[in-house]
């Protein structure tokens, strides 16, 4: 095979270790000579990891995306050479040969021959606009955790809040609850603290609030209550911070807000993940393969074994379902049509995933070009096939018992 770089290096890297495997080919030399070095993680360490790189006029430098370890290398290696992240799931060695040693000359050799494909890595303010919006949504589940938590010890005592309330952590849900953690037991006036806005009647209300709330369940309602709030204070800090790190990127977040169903959050999250910078993806169905909205390819001999959707990128994916949920429902739009479409033929799982993969066509779009939204309208797919309409709904008559015939109105 040709080789692509004569002088590159491959890292196996670890928590304590850094395995280097220099590759070098000198000249019209037919055979690489190949140097391998232990190394240590400290920064010292891999100050002089880099030294002994350049030493060795090492061009290109390959390494796995192993959890975390991999970023303190990268950081230190960055603009001294040309960096490749490879993913470790298409990088695997010859079954049997498995040692450090090996992984990171394995890693050498596919590098010189041009056989690494590299993954994305985001710049510095992009990596840190997704340490932030990754963190609120870490704490956005543990919230919902609490709340689970607090009905879990309402139902030990019989309190059935949640049935008669949407929104246990609401004004009326909060109000009931503290007025139980300060020792209010008659189920009347706790029913009296609900907004009067609540569906429920008060003598509903006064049933399900009729419990046997002991010492025990009071102090568990008041500590779970406490982490709830504490957790909303941070995550009203993380996004003033997200909204600071957002600002050179607020017109390109607004922008995506157009989208139905993307909000403020969602937006921050999209440009966090994708960045603002379209070229790096070759095309549309590149990003929708990288973020895990489109079918695997799994063929052989002729047949498709599977077209289920590869993992991609976990948050972004989520975020996309979510959004494309509250697209679907909204009214005379192009998504709408797009999801009963697809539902009434593959289900509805597939078709949300389905409309997902569209708003994040309709973002890649957006980025790259810097338009506005578009909808393409809830009649879309009618004005596309026209024709096809009319003849499956003219078979469809004609399969109930009936005949019919079709004259196009002048």
């Amino acid at each position: 095979m040709e080789v692509l770089y004569r002088r590159c290096a491959g890292l196996d890297v670890h928590k304590d270790t850094v395995v280097a495997c220099a590759r070098l080919v000198d000249g019209d030399a037919a055979r690489a000579q190949m140097e391998t070095v232990t190394f240590g993680t400290t920064t010292r360490a891999l100050l002089e990891l880099s030294d002994w790189l350049t030493a060795r006029e090492v061009t290109h430098v390959v390494m796995e995306s192993t959890g975390v370890y991999w970023k303190p290398v990268w950081h230190v290696l960055e603009g001294n050479f040309e960096l490749v992240l490879g993913n470790a799931v298409y990088l695997r060695n010859v079954p049997g040969r498995k040692s450090d040693v090996a992984d990171a000359a394995w890693l050498a050799d596919l590098l010189a021959h041009g056989l690494v494909r590299a993954s994305f890595v985001p710049v510095a303010m992009q990596a840190e606009m997704r340490d932030l919006t990754r963190t609120r949504k870490q704490c956005v589940r543990e919230q919902s955790r609490q709340i689970q938590r607090l009905q879990k010890v309402l139902e030990d005592a019989n309190v059935k809040l949640d049935s008669v309330l949407s929104d246990i952590t609401g004004t009326s849900g909060r109000a009931i609850v503290q007025a139980l953690i300060n020792g209010e037991a008659d189920p009347k006036k706790l029913a009296a603290l609900a907004n009067p806005r609540v569906k429920a009647t008060q003598e509903t209300l006064a049933d399900a609030l009729l419990g046997k709330v002991t010492q025990h369940h009071r102090f568990m309602l008041k500590f779970h209550m406490d982490h709830y709030d504490a957790i909303s204070r941070q995550i009203e800090e993380i996004d003033k911070r997200i909204e600071e790190t957002m600002h050179p990127f607020h017109d390109a977040a607004r922008h995506l807000q157009e989208i139905p169903g993307v909000g403020a959050v969602a937006a921050s999250a999209i440009v966090a993940e994708i960045g603002v910078d379209m070229s790096r993806f070759p095309s549309v169905g590149h990003l929708l393969s990288w973020a895990g909205l489109v079918p695997q390819m799994d063929q052989s001999a002729g047949k498709h074994r599977s077209t289920r959707t590869r993992k991609g990128n976990p948050l972004l994916k989520t975020m996309l379902v979510q959004c494309a949920w509250s697209a679907s429902r909204t009214k005379k739009s192009y998504y709408r049509a797009r999801f009963h479409r697809i539902r009434a033929r593959r289900g509805t799982k597939k078709a949300v995933v389905a409309v997902a993969a569209s708003l994040l066509t309709a973002a890649y779009y957006m980025l790259r070009d810097g338009t506005e939204h578009k909808d393409l309208g809830v009649d879309y797919f009618d004005r596309r096939d026209g024709t096809k309409t009319v003849k499956r709904l003219e078979r469809r008559i004609r399969e109930l018992g009936y005949d019919v015939q079709i004259q196009k109105v002048a």
